[in-house]
This record gives C-alpha cells, structure tokens and sequence, in this order.
C-alpha cells in the first residue's frame, strides 16, 4: 500500500510540474484544486474516520504535542536567528513553516499509506485540535507581528476557525456520524476522501518552485533540518512520556514529521514574508519527505511493535 501511495504521489506531481511548463492549466489552477480538497475531500476524509476513534486519556497528549512543538519552535528558530544572523523575514517564515506542518492535506494520506486506516483518526485529531487550531492562533499572530497587519482579535480568531469546513466535519463525525454508516453514505465518502492525495500533490506540482538565491539556503537548510527531523525527534519521547502506544505513538510522530503546511507558506508569501524561501521549504520538504516519512514509519514500528 506504501508502495502505491508513493507511486501515485511522484507520478502527481511529475505531472503537474509538466502541466505548470506546459501551461495546460489556467494560472489558478492549484487554488482550485486546492479549495476542492478543502471543501470537499477534507470534510469527507475527517467523517469517515472520526467515528472510528475510540476516546483515551493518552489521547490528549495528541493534541498537545503540536502546541509542545510550536514552544520548541520558537525557541530553536530564536537561536538560529542568533547563531546565523537571518533577516527578521526569514525568522517569521521559519517561525510559521517549521510549526505549522501539512498535516492534513499530506498527512492523512501518507499516514494511512505508511500506518493504515486505523491510524487515520489519530492523524484528524492531531490536525483537527493542533495544526489548524495553531494556524488560527499562533499564524495569525505571526503574521500579524512581522507582516505589518493590525493583530486578530479572539473574535476574529474564533470566526476562522468556525468558518473552517472540516471543523464542521469533525463536529459531526463526533456526534451525529455512527462508526458504521449505511454502504452508500460510507462508500461515497470513501471516494471522496481517496481523492484527496491526488489532487493535492497535482496542485504541489503546479506550484512547486526548487529555485532559491545563495544567501537564502542556510536558513532553507535549517528549515528543513527542524521540520522533518527535529520536530519528530522531539515527538518521539513526547508521545511515549504520554504513555501512547501502537498505532497511536505512531501516527503522532509521523504526523510531526510531515512536511511544511502549504498553507502556512502560502500566507507567508501573500505578506511578502522570504516568498521564496517559503516556497522552497514547501517544494523542498515535500520532496525530501518522501524519504524522512519512511524512515520514521520504520523507527516507530520498531517501537511500536
């Protein structure tokens, strides 16, 4: 299944990446693909496996060690920022680009590539309550401070959130969604949730950039280095000094080592924030995940099993 997965992903993006030369897409292609998966694939992954959860008090600690690693993040950007001198733009990109990871778009399908689908509801719980409620929160704020903009107020955070459609999901998958819904309602759902991989990583492909200028590599170097190795180094004792076991410990680090949030990087760029060092954190760390990604699916088995 793994196999399939990573084979689909590199075929997606290769294509896009030949669609985006090609020019056989409108420029706003990605955005629509984008908006589609949100509004549709998304919602649709989150019902089909909240229901599925099954509630632990270790559960808490999968929502917590997001918000633990944004601490951690911000400490060792600081220190970056202090050893290497970067600008105060590239410190904001880091800020947002190493908290906030793709854990939704990219980590619910390479979860259940890597784990399976019953590690999919651990995945929803570790995006739904930590890496969304962060890029509402702490992303804002971010970009409030180093972008210019007037800061967000709790009302205007709240609303963001409540506006976010698979937040709606999730409020169903968790009340009214039974574990075993009728064929077609499942079967269809199912669908629409397996498209997901696929058109994200087409709209990755459209968008990709690798270009970046000379003085602007040590601070992608760092960038990648934290993401997609430190965070989930730091996950690891994490979730096992929150007692998570199985398939639980190792959805939760898996998921802290997913590449940069797309998202996240592309709020950076719209404030003028590094813009390219963004993207090349996003194009970068997508690429280099397909090998980071594997390598801690087999650390976590180890211990898991």
């Amino acid at each position: 299944m793994a196999f399939d997965a990573f084979a689909l992903i590199l075929t997606m993006l290769a294509l896009g990446m030949v669609f985006a030369r090609l020019r056989v897409f409108p420029d706003n292609a990605a955005d629509v693909l984008n908006r589609v998966v949100l509004y549709v694939c998304l919602p649709a992954a989150v019902l089909t496996y909240v229901p599925r959860l099954h509630v632990d008090a270790s559960l808490l600690g999968v929502v917590v060690t997001p918000w633990l690693l944004t601490a951690a993040t911000i400490a060792l950007v600081a220190l970056a920022t202090r050893l290497f001198g970067f600008r105060r733009d590239e410190h904001a990109v880091l800020l947002l680009c190493v908290a906030l990871c793709n854990s939704s778009f990219i980590g619910y399908p390479m979860v259940r590539a890597l784990l399976g689908e019953h590690a999919l509801p651990y995945a929803v719980v570790y995006d739904q309550f930590g890496t969304f409620v962060l890029l509402s929160t702490f992303g804002l704020y971010v970009l409030a401070r180093y972008g210019g903009d007037v800061p967000p107020t709790a009302r205007e955070m709240g609303l963001r959130i409540l506006k976010f459609p698979p937040v709606w999901a999730l409020l169903v998958g968790l009340t009214l969604m039974p574990e075993q819904p009728p064929a077609w309602i499942g079967g269809a759902l199912q669908k629409l949730a397996d498209a997901l991989l696929p058109l994200v990583m087409l709209a990755v492909g459209l968008t990709i950039q690798l270009k970046l200028p000379r003085d602007e590599v040590k601070p992608l170097a760092v960038g990648l280095l934290l993401r997609l190795l430190v965070m989930p180094a730091l996950a690891l004792p994490l979730s096992l000094a929150f007692g998570m076991s199985g398939e639980m410990l190792q959805a939760n680090v898996l998921e802290s080592a997913m590449p940069t949030m797309i998202t996240a990087a592309a709020l950076a760029i719209s404030h003028q924030l590094a813009p390219r060092l963004a993207a090349a954190l996003v194009g970068y760390g997508i690429l280099l995940s397909l090998a980071t990604l594997p390598m801690w699916a087999w650390v976590v088995g180890r211990l898991a099993a």
